[in-house]
Parts: C-alpha cells; sequence; structure tokens
C-alpha cells in the first residue's frame, strides 16, 4: 500500500529529451493527481530499477526507451495535517532515450507530451520537478555542444 506506507517506496523517473523537448506527463491519479511530472513509477519487487523503468515508461506512454545513466536521487515525503507521512517515496532519475514513436497517455497518466523549456511556467509541476528539469535541461544542452 503506498498510503501511508511502512517504509519508503523506491521509484524510477525517465529524463528524455526530443531535440530541445522535454517528455512530461500529467498525474492521472493521487497522490498529485492533474499535476506533471517526469514519466516513471514504483518499482516492483525482484525488478531490476531498468526494468522498471523501461515497464513504466511503456505502461504511461506507450513509448519504448533505452535506459542510460543515473541522473538524480531524491526524496518526496508528503505528510497529512497531522505531520504524519502519508506518502514517502526515494525516487531515482535517469536519462533515456526513445529513438521514435508519438507520447500516448495511458496506465496513471492523462496526458504526456513533449515541452520545451520556455514552455514549463505553463505547466504545475510536481516539487522537486522543475529543478531536476531545469538540471536536465542545462546538462542537455552541454551535450549538445
Amino acid at each position: 500500500n503506498r498510503h501511508y506506507p511502512p517504509r519508503p517506496i523506491v521509484g524510477v523517473g525517465a529524463i528524455i529529451f526530443r531535440d530541445d523537448r522535454i517528455l512530461l506527463v500529467e498525474r492521472g491519479r493521487e497522490p498529485l493527481k492533474g499535476w506533471w511530472s517526469l514519466p516513471g513509477g514504483a518499482v516492483e519487487v525482484g525488478e531490476r530499477l531498468d526494468e522498471a523503468l523501461r515497464r513504466e515508461i511503456a505502461e504511461e506512454t506507450g513509448l519504448a526507451v533505452t535506459v542510460g545513466k543515473l541522473f538524480e536521487i531524491f526524496e518526496r515525503i508528503m505528510r497529512d495535517a497531522e505531520g504524519r507521512p502519508e506518502y514517502h517515496y526515494v525516487l531515482m532519475d535517469y536519462v533515456c532515450t526513445c529513438s521514435e514513436g508519438t507520447p500516448v497517455a495511458g496506465d496513471d497518466v492523462s496526458a504526456a507530451g513533449w515541452v520545451s523549456q520556455p514552455e514549463l511556467d505553463r505547466y504545475r509541476l510536481t516539487e522537486g520537478t522543475r529543478d531536476v528539469i531545469e538540471r536536465a535541461f542545462a546538462a542537455h544542452a552541454n551535450h549538445q555542444r
């Protein structure tokens, strides 16, 4: 159970660029329904991190990815009104590549699309996501030079 978990839940996310745009998804379920973030989700028991990421991206967007290097690790702890941890995730974001295809919202997302850096202000991003995305855009720009 992800709601009031007995221990943190391990999750994976994908940083995927196509030209000068990054792939974002709108969460279709709680927690954070209606908020935009990087695609990804929870790792299942017995599943390797790269397997979980490929599965989650396929389920959420229909895209096939190649998993690259680890980009960031961070925690997301959401507390209830009494201060108890209602949700607690340890999230690992990986740089991924996707050769082709158009993202189609599936599984637990309500929308998916490629977003440029100037367009980010139009999206309600989950906590911590904007910082990761900004660093990813900077790294991507340096890599393109």
